[in-house]
């Protein structure tokens, strides 16, 4: 994506300083990512599909340190599926590429994106951390857009292959003018993943080529012509061997292909030629390691102890799908009632989910199960379409440590398989530590390793599981945290703290 404030600024911003960092520069899924900056302070949003809360935000005040602060859509309020009723889900659905931008007209947020292809939705708010509600709903779909504010006037660029830009209506709730301003060579490929700004009387409209290229677009009107050039394509990533070439573009800040990580942001500088168009600055041809951009601010970082006090969780957690909420309760621990009867995780509601920090990530939870009831299912997984959980399950008045593996049928995006992996029978214990770690290096054949203790200092390992490295399911692995039933409704469990740690291997 592009950094419009940052380009304003010119050159000067990239002062020399003894910090550096390397890529990626948040080792997190956050694909699709966008930043904008107001004042001294930049903002990034990012793909979240059937997560909810949908579309972090997070901000920074240096481009390198990044602190979650809130998300742009409340709730999935598109339609039963991402409530899971009747069994229906709406995995890889949901939020996309999409746009947050600040406009200075009305001082207002806003943040928009296509859902479902059929259908764009609008949100506002005061300030980036909410409260955001729903603004406006326009009957089209703007693929993967990116807004443009110019005062009063509100364009939209978007498409795949085709590529449109759309006036809206001041007050952002209609079209007023839409216009095909680029088809792509047919020697290029698709391109798409707009983001739109505009520079020194240059409209700009940077694409993405899935899944190894940028290109970017220049005209004197945001009506075209537009003329292209190649920002970048194919570069190694060198310190995340085995990465893809990063997408989207500017300062340049994108995200790279880390799977089973996901995609995450990666950052580096851009040069403006006399013909207008940028060129990447790389380091023997491969992305390096480069100076802070900014001085260094350190941010609250999400790594740690996290022991869910107070009453309202934080901006780091999304569920997956929309919970119900009279079923968990957050007051200094979670409590977890189970949700629905089901065999399948994939179709339990109130898994709360939290991204792994790579390369190698780790979480440990500490879990209360003594309210279990029969036929009962709670514990810590590696949330994904290829999954891996431990956790405790009760039959009758026996309880067990059970590690299982779960598969998702792609097309009915249900659990298709359940292997049982290992298991430990009638345990006397009614609280346990449950731990998870994950090696998402995108050049190793990483695996997950399940483990547990009784006194959170001597673990012991239950089970191994080899992570899915395919990029359909379009997120990364991800920490779940889970409590369904299958047999019947009544049982909880609680967990007094989540750790989050993090090797760099």
């Amino acid at each position: 994506m592009f950094l419009k404030q940052l380009l304003a600024i010119g050159s000067g911003l990239l002062i020399a300083a003894a910090q550096t960092f390397s890529n990626a520069v948040i080792w997190e899924d956050l694909p699709d990512n966008e930043v904008t900056r107001v004042d001294n302070a930049f903002y990034m949003t990012a793909s979240s599909f059937h997560l909810s809360p949908g579309a972090p935000i997070l901000r920074s005040y240096d481009l390198v340190n990044w602190e979650p602060i809130g998300h742009s859509v409340p709730t999935l309020d598109f339609g039963p599926s991402y409530d899971m009723t009747d069994s229906q889900t709406a995995y890889v659905a949901g939020i996309w590429a999409s746009t947050l931008r600040h406009r200075e007209f009305n001082n207002k947020w806003y943040f928009l994106a296509c859902v479902g292809f059929s259908k764009t939705y609008i949100y506002i708010a005061d300030e980036p951390e909410g409260t955001w509600t729903r603004h406006s709903t326009i009957n089209q779909c703007f693929y993967d857009a990116g807004l443009l504010f110019e005062g009063e006037a509100v364009y939209v660029a978007y498409g795949n292959n085709k590529i449109n830009v759309a006036q809206l209506s001041t007050d952002l709730t209609s079209v007023v003018a839409n216009e095909l301003v680029f088809e792509t060579p047919t020697d290029i490929g698709a391109l798409e993943g707009s983001r739109m700004y505009r520079r020194d009387g240059n409209y700009y409209i940077f694409l993405t080529r899935p899944p190894n290229a940028q290109y970017t677009l220049k005209s004197s009107s945001p009506w075209g012509p537009f003329k292209y050039r190649v920002l970048c394509d194919n570069i190694a990533l060198s310190s995340v061997p085995g990465g893809d070439a990063p997408h989207q573009g500017s300062l340049y800040m994108g995200f790279t292909d880390i799977y089973p990580g996901g995609r995450a942001p990666v950052l580096a500088p851009i040069t403006w030629g006399d013909d207008g168009f940028p060129t990447l600055m790389t380091t023997d041809g491969e992305w390096g390691n480069y100076s802070y951009p900014l001085p260094e601010v350190k941010q609250p970082d999400t790594l740690g102890l996290y022991e869910f006090r107070g009453s309202v969780m934080g901006p780091q957690w999304q569920w997956n799908h929309n919970p119900n909420t009279s079923s968990f309760t957050v007051n200094n621990g979670l409590e977890l009632r189970t949700a629905s009867i089901t065999q399948d995780i994939y179709l339990a509601r109130n898994t709360l989910t939290h991204r792994i920090r790579g390369p190698v990530g780790t979480g440990t939870i500490h879990l209360d199960f003594t309210r279990m009831a029969d036929g009962d299912r709670a514990g810590l997984s590696l949330f994904r379409d290829d999954s891996a959980m431990i956790g405790m399950e009760r039959e009758g008045d026996s309880w067990s440590l059970v590690a299982r593996r779960s598969v998702m049928d792609e097309r009915k995006k249900h659990g298709e398989s359940v292997q049982e992996l290992a298991r430990v029978d009638n345990v006397a214990f009614r609280e346990v530590w449950l731990r998870v770690s994950a090696d998402v290096h995108p050049n190793r054949m990483g695996q997950g390793l399940l483990s547990f203790s009784t006194d959170n200092l001597n673990f012991a390992e239950l089970a191994r599981f080899d992570l899915r490295r395919t990029w359909p399911f379009f997120l990364g692995y991800r920490y779940g945290i889970y409590n369904y039933a299958t047999k019947g409704f009544g049982g909880l469990v609680r967990v007094s703290s989540f750790l989050n740690e993090v090797a760099n291997q």
